[in-house]
């Protein structure tokens, strides 16, 4: 199981993301990126930044 805490990118955010595996957790990110963040260009620096983030649960 991985985790992600969006605060870790954005500050102040208090998402928080859970999956099996490493695609899950960006795939729910990006949603949420675009629905609560207004980000719709998922730069590969964003993706990098993201998977810096993601620890094993």
């Amino acid at each position: 199981m991985k985790t992600f805490a969006c605060g870790d990118v954005i500050p102040g955010c208090s998402a928080r993301f859970s999956a099996v595996d490493e695609g899950g957790i960006l795939s729910a990110v990006a949603g949420h990126a675009a629905a609560d963040h207004g980000v719709t260009d998922v730069t590969p620096e964003l993706v990098a930044a993201v998977r810096s983030h993601i620890r094993a649960a």
